[in-house]
This record gives structure tokens, sequence and C-alpha cells, in this order.
């Protein structure tokens, strides 16, 4: 079940028009929610970033979005599609009423929810053999537009192109400074020593919801010291771990960059703590 606008439909064909802007021009945005048995994880941090996303990109927020509309709206979709005692992923897309080429006719917006099933309730630490590059065939160009989840993911889709040609399990990101800024689908952390570091937004990562977490973990966490601060490709393969995180996965160790082979230990200690979190929260 997809939920357009406030209306329940059992599928989302013909619901959008070839104008509509999110496909013509980009002019979208999305946040993911991970939905434990009806429970939105870090919902406020999600609607937050939603609206102040909505302002950066001018569109008209309506009176009714309210927190709670929207999270009535988001376990509707939820209920609908009988997974209120399941774990789910929730997409909300929010995209500026067709009209006019680049220069819209309006700011008002529509949107639409559409859910998936996932299997595990909390986050699960993945020991498998994960394997990253660097991604350097384009680059992103650090500024405030590349911290929102806006539906202008090139990069990531071509990115997610040449990690399947090339057999690995994701991609680093660079930006226009060749700087390390982020995996394709998450925010990047680096161990050495006692420092936990993670490129500041101003690099152009995605002001992640999981980062914003776990940044407030690491700086509660004895012994570690939190750093925002640029990464340099020559430190990956000096790091004692990486990991990736994102709110789906949580939080996934990178076990090999080139030649270099990699620890899990901080993660699976922050993984542990997030989860937790979660449970007294």
């Amino acid at each position: 079940m997809v939920n357009f606008n406030g209306t329940l439909h059992d599928t989302s064909s013909n619901l959008l028009s070839l104008e509509n802007r999110g496909y013509a021009y980009g002019d979208a945005l999305f946040e993911t929610l991970k939905v434990v048995h009806a429970k939105i994880l870090f919902w406020e941090d999600h609607y937050f970033r939603l609206m102040a996303s909505m302002r950066i990109m001018r569109m008209e927020i309506p009176m009714n979005f309210t927190m709670e509309f929207l999270e009535s709206e988001i376990l509707k979709t939820v209920e609908a599609n009988q997974w209120t005692k399941a774990t789910a992923r929730v997409r909300i897309n929010v995209h500026r009423l067709e009209g006019g080429k680049y220069g819209p006719t309006s700011n008002d917006i529509a949107y639409n929810m559409v859910a998936e099933r996932l299997e595990s309730d909390f986050y699960r630490l993945n020991e498998a053999s994960y394997t990253v590059e660097l991604y350097k065939d384009f680059y992103v160009g650090p500024g405030l537009l590349s911290t929102l989840k806006s539906n202008a993911r090139s990069i990531n889709v071509l990115g997610s192109i040449f990690t399947k040609e090339n057999a690995f399990d994701n991609c680093l990101l660079l930006n226009t400074d060749k700087t390390v800024v982020e995996a394709l689908n998450g925010n990047l952390f680096l161990v050495k020593d006692q420092v936990i570091k993670t490129p500041p937004l101003s690099e152009g990562c995605l002001k992640g919801i999981m980062r914003k977490q776990l940044m407030e973990l690491i700086e509660k966490l004895e012994g570690y010291t939190l750093e925002e601060a640029p990464i340099s490709p020559f430190e990956l393969q000096k790091a004692d771990e990486l990991f990736i995180t994102n709110v789906i996965t949580g939080i996934q160790p990178i076990t090999n960059y080139r030649k270099k082979a990699f620890s899990n230990k901080v993660a699976t200690l922050l993984l542990e703590k997030l989860n937790t979190k979660i449970r007294l929260g």
C-alpha cells in the first residue's frame, strides 16, 4: 500500500505524471525511516531535518505538516501494509507541485510514502567481508545543498554502478577538494588510536540522522575523542577502523580498503550502545 497525499492506494502506478518536478528537475526531497513495531526511530530528528530542508529548497510547508500529522500518516502506511508488529523501511517523498520549467509556478508541495519490510528489528553487526574503493569519476561539491536528502543523486547512482561493475561492496566519495566525504549510502567514520573522526558538514557530506546519533554516543565514550575534520585519502590506509552509518543498517564496518584490513572493535562497541539507547528510548 502506498500513501499519496494522505490517501492509500494499492500501487504507485499512475500516481505521478511525467510533469512531476521531482522526476523532471530533481525538485524533491526524501526521508528514509526505520519503523520498528509501529515506533519510528529518531523521528524528531528526521522531522526537523525534513522541515529545514524544505525551507532551504524554498518549499511552502503546509500548516498541517506537524510532527504529529506526519507521524500518523507514516503509521497509517505501515498499518495498511500490516507491519505494525514488524519492522519496515518507510520513504517519505516531498516534491514541489508541477508547473513551470526551472522556475516553478508554485512553491506548494505534495507528498507520498512507500514502505517495504525489513527483517531485523534492531541493528546487527555485519562481520562479513566488506570492501570499498574511492570513486573518482565525479566529485561532490561542498556546500549546503550537498547536505540535503534531495532527489539529485546522480553521483550515488553512477558510483553504485561502478561499485557493482568492479565487485566492491561500496565506494567512498570525494569532494572537489579531493578529501573523503562519505560513502554512497551513508556517512563515514574513521578510527585512529583513540580518535574517532568524521568529515564536517562543510565538506559536503549528508546531514545524516545516524551520524548525529553516533556523534552523541562517541562524545560520551570513555577513552575516545570525537573529531569533525576533513579526511584525506592517505589517512584511510593508516586507520585502525572505518565504518559507514545510516538509519537502515546502523553501522557497517569496512573490512578492507585496497591492501589494508580493518578491525571492528569500536563499531561493535557503538552498535551495542546504539541498540541500548533504542531499547531504553
